[in-house]
């Protein structure tokens, strides 16, 4: 859930700066002492099983920009040289990385969430929203990466990838990630999941429907998901098939919603947050309580909503700025909301018993030592001042706990509301996941069928240059009196037999679900139409692509 923009704190340039893309912790060379991208085999919520990751080591050094050794082409006394001519891509090709290119590019989603890390990891590789075009024309500018997109909010921060080499596109992904969050690679490695293709497209249609979510079936997700189309309009590198994605993604979150009850109840961060506080305030104190409400984003404008709901009719709102919290007052006119600036904020929270906080702040609002020096609360509350923060980063250090006047929650103890009705919940669930299968279905034979699209139209063309070339020499031959309705039906029978004749073909090139071949015998006659034709194949685009990403990245380092 993204927090609210009033408190977002500015953007330090160099954060995203494309020569300081190595990882932090790994050294680049593949070597057997090499542990942060060892087999590994992890889990999702849902039962997925995310293939092991594993990097053959080699003895000699394999940098991530797709350069080899010499010795690798250069051998038998052959001149250096020739070596020197190769370009960095013949000599990939040349190597054992060879297999890299032997197959089409593929969508990998690298990401950690609420289900495999602590928010204390989560939110230090945060990317704020306003970061996220930089963030794609940053990842777009890897080697193997040819599309982005990112996806972070206080649950989750998800990179969807196009890659053209699927182990090479995750090692400079999470390297990057590194990078920009500072986290080892290592560390990132113990938490991060990873999905392909279509477990990768399932995982994105289950967050837009919000089964994914904390809070089953919740609707800021799938603003959220919005958002990420609404960025990535004319970024490069937010390319065609990562923005068919989100886009499908959103139908399938639309039509969960349509079509089932999941979002009824308690459907967001905000309002859980709400409940937890109602579960920890002592008995008959919530409707005394005093509460104060930082932030008048998304989030803060729902935890306000909420509160009125449960009948709070009075509380403090502290924001940068008045008018958000105007327009909440003027939406809400039966509560008493009062602004108040930020620099009043720790005045405020002197004088209450409950604090939500829900700023987009980098920074931790409230520290120990400031609120140790706050007054104690009213024994009628236990004598502990409640923090809710559903900020990611935490606007409430983690330290604040450890005063006996205190009481802090974050994100990732909602899961106590969360757990309540669950049986009622997975019924839900079950439902929405029906309508999913149906949509990663529509949307994997559609991005299958484009595979091939290629093929089709330089087969067709190669079958329309003979029938026009073969027909010019038939009428040549037949003179110029020829009448019109003879050419036409020398024509016309032409282009039959080549419809007649690419037919076949054509049918075992469709891969839209309505055969049942696989997409490995769909792209195996794809493959053989290539050799048989002497059509470009699909190598020759991958390699293409690799060519134009080394020529990119050498002329933006000289």
């Amino acid at each position: 859930m993204a927090v609210a923009s009033g408190f977002a704190t500015s953007f330090a340039g160099d954060s995203f700066h494309s020569d300081n893309l190595s990882s932090t912790s790994c050294s680049s060379s593949f070597s057997p002492s090499v542990d942060c991208f060892r087999h590994q085999v992890r889990f999702l919520g849902n039962g997925r099983r995310i293939k092991p990751l594993v990097y053959l080591t080699k003895s000699h050094s394999f940098t991530p920009r797709c350069e080899v050794a010499s010795n690798s082409v250069v051998n038998n006394g052959e001149k250096e040289s020739k070596a020197s001519s190769l370009s960095a891509l013949e000599l990939l090709k040349t190597s054992a990385a060879d297999r890299y290119t032997k197959s089409s590019s593929s969508i990998m989603v690298i990401g950690l969430n609420i289900h495999t890390a602590p928010v204390e990891v989560r939110e230090k590789v945060a990317i704020p929203e306003a970061q996220w075009p930089q963030a794609i024309r940053e990842l777009c500018s890897l080697n193997h990466i040819e599309e982005a997109a990112v996806l972070s909010t206080c649950n989750r921060i998800e990179i969807y990838v196009v890659a053209l080499a699927q182990n090479r596109g995750i090692k400079e992904v999470t390297e990057w990630m590194s990078k920009f969050s500072g986290v080892p690679v290592t560390e990132l490695c113990q938490h991060r999941f990873l999905l392909y293709n279509q477990d990768a497209t399932q995982h994105l249609f289950e967050v837009a429907a919000g089964l994914d979510s904390l809070v089953l079936g919740e609707g800021q997700i799938l603003a959220q998901v919005k958002q990420v189309v609404k960025n990535g309009q004319g970024v490069p590198g937010f390319g065609r098939k990562i923005s068919e994605l989100f886009k499908h993604s959103i139908t399938a979150g639309k039509r969960v919603r349509t079509e089932t009850n999941i979002s009824s109840g308690s459907v967001s961060v905000s309002s859980a947050a709400v409940e937890l506080a109602l579960l920890k305030l002592p008995e008959y104190s919530s409707s005394t309580a005093r509460v104060l409400v930082v932030g008048a984003g998304k989030m803060g404008k729902l935890v306000i909503k909420h509160l009125v709901a449960k009948g709070c009719k009075k509380m403090v709102v502290v924001n940068r700025t008045e008018d958000r919290v105007a327009a909440i007052r003027e939406e809400l006119k039966d509560a008493e909301i009062i602004y108040k600036p930020l620099s009043e904020m720790s005045s405020c929270a002197a004088q209450a018993d409950v604090v939500f906080t829900c700023t987009a702040s980098e920074a931790p609002l409230f520290v120990k030592e400031s609120v140790q020096a706050l007054p104690d609360v009213n024994s009628e509350f236990g004598g502990q001042r409640l923090f809710i923060d559903i900020s990611v980063p935490r606007n409430v250090e983690p330290c604040v706990s450890e005063l006996k006047g205190a009481q802090v929650y974050n994100v990732d103890d909602l899961k106590e509301v969360v757990e309540a009705n669950k049986e009622d919940r997975l019924r839900k669930k079950m439902e929405a996941q029906a309508i999913i299968a149906e949509e990663v279905k529509q949307f994997e034979a559609r991005k299958d069928s484009l595979e091939t699209v290629p093929t089709i139209k330089k087969l067709r063309a190669y079958a329309e240059r003979i029938r026009a070339a073969e027909v010019d020499k038939c009428l040549s031959k037949m003179g110029d009196d020829l009448p019109k309705n003879k050419k036409k039906a020398i024509y016309d029978l032409s282009l039959g037999i080549v419809n007649k004749l690419l037919h076949g073909p054509m049918q075992h090139l469709k891969c839209d679900g309505t055969e049942n071949r696989t997409l490995s015998e769909i792209l195996e006659n794809m493959h053989a139409l290539n050799r048989i034709f002497g059509l470009d194949t699909e190598i020759s685009v991958l390699e293409e692509k690799l060519r134009a990403k080394i020529e990119q990245n050498q002329k933006q380092s000289s």
